[in-house]
């Protein structure tokens, strides 16, 4: 009896350039997926569509504030005849408007169902539609109206 040649036993020496590279493109694809996942896992990456939905939250309030600031604005200024005065009001109005929402915590103010207690951002990668953020008026409340009989 002789003995085969080359390697009897195991898988045989592949020698296809082409095969290794790709292997070597599917490990490095790998790799960088395992370090997406960890930055997620860190909290340190967020995806685009929070961060959008996020925009859209603070635009929203930003927009919702600035409406207001004619309402706010306009009974203060009525009877005032003093235009250094009148325009002292509206400055002091809009930097109380940007104060406010420099403050703004759109997790907070929009009650987002997509970030959980735990940490994790409560998709289970099959979720059909993301949970719509609740619309909240911006501004102080508004003033009672009485209806008379």
């Amino acid at each position: 009896m002789t003995k085969p040649t080359g390697n009897p036993r195991g898988r045989p020496a592949i020698q296809d350039a082409d095969y290794n590279a790709a292997r070597a493109r599917k490990m490095e694809a790998d790799a960088q997926l395992a370090e997406l996942e960890l930055l997620k896992a860190k909290r340190e990456l967020v995806s685009s569509a929070d961060v959008l939905s996020a925009w859209v939250d603070v635009l929203g309030a930003m927009r919702g504030k600035l409406l207001s600031l004619p309402t706010k604005v306009a009974p203060l200024i009525a009877t005032e005849t003093e235009i250094g005065l009148i325009q002292h009001i509206v400055e002091q109005q809009v930097r109380e408007a940007l104060d406010e929402l420099s403050a703004y915590q759109p997790s907070e103010h929009a009650g987002r169902a997509n970030i959980t207690a735990s940490g994790g951002d409560g998709s289970d990668g099959g979720s059909e539609a993301t949970s719509k953020a609740k619309s909240q008026r911006v501004g102080r409340p508004r003033k009672a109206s009485v209806i008379g009989k």
